[in-house]
């Protein structure tokens, strides 16, 4: 079978105080109900330097300077060991500071909503200019545009009329409503809209920089992230993609978005490799931004036990499938884990849709797959606030699956989950953390022949919508490449073969000796 393949993969972080301390949902919860809290007030002495971000380890692996498994080698807690001479510049990606993504916001505002206090709007756009990869992004002359005082954001902001836009504790800008009376169209929803959009602007740019992707031969987008556009008449009618791929010259593309919680990127890739491999699209790309709602999520807990607010990034992702090209690893479109309706909400029955039936589907078992990549959050995020190690609790599972299945031995499990798992490195919950971040590793491992085949694990809360408490799951395996292309059959050979296999038996039929 001529599968897909994934062709490159990119990554984004954008370091964003500000916007956790204005936007995060548990700050602006906590501001609605206690205005002079005791959590607002012991808040911003947790906040992290873009440097403190920068070399913190599982930022440095997200981006692809530290591979996963170097994370084993760095002692708990990773924010008091930063990585020496760490760079914003990674072998995938890049991490970002708030001001420079603050102009990328005005940049990409088609409707006029962002306003900049002129100085602050003079200051990014030098940086922004120099950017190796955003200056000569489209509509870049807007960062030149209509200035604002801040007297006249102040006012905006004050009346409810625009949300606040921080950085270094200052009032520098502001996004307006765009409309008067639609919610779906109010401020803090566009807010949350051009986040998302200018956050997967950027891993967009960062893919074709990293990978040498053209903009006009990508085909589709498919946009996978939580936040939804519209209007009061279609609240979530999109479309992400189309507005992502604009910004990034994909003139030829067209696209759509996908959802389904944390799980969205998992069934989205699936749906690439479907289109890639039908021959409908030749080059897909899957992305999502970051959520402003997320940041700093669990600070609470975080403050309390003496850490740093770390969900001060926002993530985002842009990843190529392409048609086989005989050298990428491939996606096996035959081994595609889904949990179905009726599968039941057990781990133990999810993990069995998920993980176990496609490996049958195939004839491979649970130790067949070099590495398994769940939900990766990071464990310093989640552990405070009560969750645990999300990555380690999948791997126990799985491996708990291979016992029972006769394909580990017990006492062999530990071992076991040490050799297919890694550390969490995910900088935030929700989509971003869905199995996609292993991506650009699978790929680098596999070519690199450190492994044979990876499987990336999605999983979704779709009770969070309150309109069903069913559970979700989708899972694929990116496998090397066997460098076999199936082109298919030359239909004007087989014309030719049919045609002279007719002569052959009209020749026969004729000849008298038949008679």
């Amino acid at each position: 079978m001529n599968y897909p393949v994934v062709k490159g993969a990119a990554y984004a972080l954008i370091q964003a105080n500000g916007m956790l301390f204005y936007q995060g949902t548990t700050q602006t919860q906590e501001r609605r109900k206690n205005g002079v809290s005791e959590h607002l007030e012991k808040l911003p002495d947790h906040l992290r330097s873009f440097e403190e971000a920068v070399s913190y380890a599982p930022n440095q692996v997200y981006i692809g300077n530290l591979n996963p498994d170097e994370l084993k080698g760095i002692p708990r807690p990773w924010f008091q060991h930063p990585v020496p001479d760490a760079q914003r510049d990674g072998r995938f990606g890049e991490i970002m500071p708030e001001d420079e993504f603050i102009g990328l916001m005005k940049i990409v505002d088609a409707f006029d909503l962002v306003i900049l206090e002129e100085s602050f709007q003079v200051r990014v756009k030098e940086k922004l200019a120099v950017h190796p990869f955003l200056k000569g992004i489209k509509d870049f002359e807007k960062i030149n545009k209509n200035p604002g005082n801040q007297a006249d954001i102040y006012k905006l902001t004050a009346s409810d009329s625009a949300q606040p836009i921080y950085f270094d504790g200052q009032l520098v800008g502001c996004v307006k409503k765009a409309h008067e009376f639609d919610e779906s169209l109010s401020h803090h929803v566009m807010f949350e809209n051009l986040v998302g959009k200018a956050s997967a602007v950027f891993a967009l740019k960062l893919l074709m920089a990293k990978t040498g992707l053209n903009p006009e031969e990508v085909d589709y987008i498919i946009e996978c992230s939580e936040e939804a556009c519209g209007d009061m008449n279609q609240r979530g009618g999109g479309n992400f993609a189309k507005a992502i791929g604009e910004m990034c010259g994909c003139l030829n593309a067209t696209g759509s978005d996908t959802r389904s919680f944390c799980a969205g990127p998992a069934h989205a890739l699936v749906e690439a490799a479907a289109l890639t491999q039908s021959g409908i699209y030749k080059n897909v790309v899957v992305l999502a931004g970051g959520a402003s709602a997320k940041l700093g999520m669990n600070s609470k807990d975080h403050i309390k036990k003496g850490l740093p607010a770390l969900e001060d990034m926002l993530g985002a992702f842009a990843i190529h499938i392409g048609e086989n090209d005989g050298v990428s690893p491939v996606i096996r479109t035959d081994a595609i884990g889904r949990h179905k309706i009726g599968s039941g909400a057990s781990p133990q029955a999810v993990m069995t849709a998920i993980v176990a039936d496609p490996l049958d589907k195939i004839g491979y078992r649970i130790t067949d797959i070099d590495r398994y990549a769940p939900e990766m959050q990071n464990p310093e995020i989640t552990e405070p606030a009560g969750a645990g190690d999300v990555p380690l609790a999948n791997y126990k599972m799985i491996g708990a699956l291979g016992v029972k299945r006769g394909e580990i031995v017990r006492a062999d499990l530990l071992k076991a989950v040490k050799s297919f798992g890694m550390p969490g490195f995910a900088p935030t919950q929700g989509h971003v953390p869905s199995g996609v971040p292993f991506i650009g590793y699978a790929r680098k491992m596999i070519m690199e022949d450190n492994i044979t085949r990876a499987m990336i694990v999605g999983k979704g809360s779709l009770f969070l919508g309150r309109l069903t408490n069913l559970f979700d799951g989708v899972s694929l395996i990116i496998e090397k490449n066997t460098g076999v292309i199936d082109t298919g059959f030359n239909k004007e050979e087989v014309r030719g073969m049919i045609a002279e296999a007719l002569r052959d038996l009209a020749k026969s039929l004729a000849s008298p000796a038949k008679r």
